[in-house]
Formats: structure tokens, C-alpha cells, sequence
């Protein structure tokens, strides 16, 4: 489970850009079997408040783990990234949202490095906006240059640039997706760079269901009520009449496909009006609408997956329990 913003066009998008999308998705997804609603839906206003208080749940690792090793081996990370301090470096980080995550990493290439300059990459305007102000507050050295992009589905268009690139892909980000999605998102990247360049991959790692289920099931109902903000959104902005209160939030651990996946699992017999999208859906006691997957890796998954798309792994960071994996790779 990362925050993720919403994928449209390379353009900035409007309201009605959003509610066409959603009205797409919705047919697509709750139309075949199993049903699915696409995790970008959750990440309206109220999601994205509730996602900020799960990261903060004493279950929900990935955030903290992933924070601790950033700021323990920040320095080492960009000198390994970029080992001639006389050049200037370029971050580039896919999916950058408010650059929260990054602000250690352009610290430490601050203190390393003769030139910084940070592009941040995301389909949101509004979240690019405030990166570019959070960055130019607290470094006023580096220099922010924001692309707004679907990475996803698109090269991001890098312009050239005179020195080393580090790409980032971090938060465990890449989880969410397809293995096939995940390749081709870094493949995009790597279309964009040149040898010698590099990414930094953030990947939550394989370990015991004991201790992936409850960080998507917390005790305190989190989780369910991020889940299930989605049919509330649905309600609202497609005019839908899901009773959330007639579903409940599912968590499974699926090992063959090493993921996490959420559902939404009806229970009751139901049917379900979405005048917008010219739907009535009869869903069926016990049915579940898939909502989210969350891969988990393993040293081996990554390695594979980072080949695949034209990088070389150069070195690891890890914490102590193994938990969660930094990856730094080159470009082939």
C-alpha cells in the first residue's frame, strides 16, 4: 500500500478528466468477474488522510523501515550513486507526490555533490506544486525542475543533462503493480537515461503472514476505513447507493502470487445503483471486489525484475530484521 495519485493523460486534469476516468473504471472493473476497482480510487481527500494515519499505525512497517534506512545510509547511498563528487546529479523520483520521502536523500547529495537538481514526477500538479515549495524551503540549493507525467504508461521525457542521474522509485511503490506493469514502468525510466545513470528501488520484502496481514488489517480499523472509503467516494461522486456498512474489509495473503491483496467483501446479497455509469450491479453474499495488491520480493525477485528492465544490481541496504530493501542498480 503506497500513496499514488491518479493516472490520466500528460496533462493537468481537470474535474471532469477525474470523474470519466472513474466512470471508466467502474464499468470496467465491477462488470467482470472477479470485480476490481482500481487503488488509485482511494486517494481522494479523506484516503489520503486516512493512508497518513496509516503510516503512523504501529503495524504499518514499510513507511518507518524504509525512512531508517534512507537517513542511516544516505551518504553512502549517493556515493554510491554518483561517485564523482565533481559532477552535478540529477534526482529524478517517479511518483514523487509531495517529496516527503526524499528530502534526506537531496540532504545528503547536498552535502556530496557539487550541483543538485531534483525533478519530481507525478500526474498531480497540485502535489508537484507543493514538492516544488517543501524542496525550495527547506534546500534553496537545489534546483527544482517538475515533470508532470504518467510514468505509467509514458516515458516520463527527461531532457539531456550534463551528469549523473539517479533515478528513485521508492516507498515500496512498485508493490502495487503487475509484474508486467512493474517492468514496463522501469523500463519507461530507463529509456530516459543513459549508461552509467542509475535508480534506487524501495521494495517491501517477503516475510511471515503474521506480519504482513495485521499491516493491512490494523486493530484500531484503519485499513478497513481507507478500504472502504472508496464506495463512499463512489457514492459521492457518481451519485452511487453502496452501503459500505453492507461490506467488509478483506486481507489475504496470497503466496503463489507473493502479494497482499484487499478486498471489499459483500455480506449480504445486494444490489448496487451507479447512475453515472449507467450500472446496476447485483453482487452477491460473500462476493469481493479486489481493490489493491501489494507484492512482496524477495533478493531473487528483485535482481530478476531489475534485469528484466536493463539494470545491474550494484548494492543493497536493508535493516536488521530484513524487512524491507533498498536496491541501487545501473543502467546497462
Amino acid at each position: 500500500m503506497t500513496a499514488c495519485t491518479l493516472a490520466v493523460d500528460r496533462r493537468r486534469p481537470t474535474s471532469l478528466d477525474v470523474r470519466d476516468t472513474l466512470i471508466r473504471e467502474v464499468r470496467r472493473g465491477l462488470q467482470r468477474r472477479p470485480r476490481s476497482l482500481a487503488p488509485w480510487m482511494f486517494y481522494d481527500a479523506r484516503g489520503s488522510r486516512l493512508f497518513e494515519r496509516i503510516t503512523l499505525l504501529p503495524e504499518y512497517y514499510p513507511t518507518r523501515t524504509e525512512h531508517h534506512i534512507l537517513a542511516r545510509h544516505c551518504n553512502g547511498i549517493i556515493a554510491a550513486a554518483c561517485p564523482d563528487a565533481s559532477e552535478a546529479v540529477r534526482i529524478v523520483e517517479l511518483g514523487a507526490g509531495t517529496a516527503s520521502k526524499t528530502i534526506t536523500l537531496l540532504e545528503a547529495a547536498t552535502r556530496l555533490q557539487r550541483e543538485v537538481l531534483y525533478a519530481p514526477v507525478d500526474v498531480s500538479s497540485e502535489a508537484l506544486d507543493v514538492a516544488s515549495e517543501t524542496i525550495g524551503t527547506s534546500l534553496p540549493e537545489v534546483e527544482v525542475l517538475p515533470v508532470i507525467a504518467n510514468y505509467v504508461t509514458h516515458p516520463p521525457q527527461l531532457p539531456p543533462f550534463s551528469g549523473t542521474t539517479l533515478g528513485l522509485y521508492i516507498g515500496s511503490s512498485i508493490g502495487n503493480f503487475t509484474p508486467e506493469e512493474a517492468r514496463t514502468i522501469l523500463r519507461n525510466l530507463g529509456s530516459q537515461l543513459q549508461t552509467g545513470d542509475a535508480l534506487l528501488l524501495g521494495v517491501d520484502m517477503v516475510k511471515d503472514k503474521s506480519i504482513l496481514v495485521p499491516a493491512y488489517d490494523d486493530r484500531e480499523g484503519v485499513t478497513a476505513e481507507f478500504n472502504l472509503n472508496v464506495l463512499h467516494r463512489l457514492n459521492r461522486e457518481l451519485d452511487a447507493d453502496f452501503d459500505p456498512t453492507r461490506f467488509r474489509h478483506r486481507v489475504l495473503w496470497n503466496p503463489a502470487q507473493s502479494r497482499i491483496e484487499m478486498h471489499l467483501e459483500s455480506t449480504r446479497d445486494q444490489r448496487v445503483r451507479i447512475p453515472a455509469a449507467n450500472l446496476d450491479v447485483c453482487i452477491a453474499k460473500g462476493e469481493r471486489i479486489h481493490t489493491e495488491n501489494s507484492y512482496k520480493f524477495t533478493n531473487a525477485t528483485i535482481c530478476i525484475l531489475l534485469r528484466d528492465a536493463g539494470f545491474e544490481v550494484e548494492q543493497t541496504w536493508t535493516d536488521k530484521r530484513g524487512w524491507y530493501s533498498v536496491t541501487l542498480a545501473r543502467i546497462r
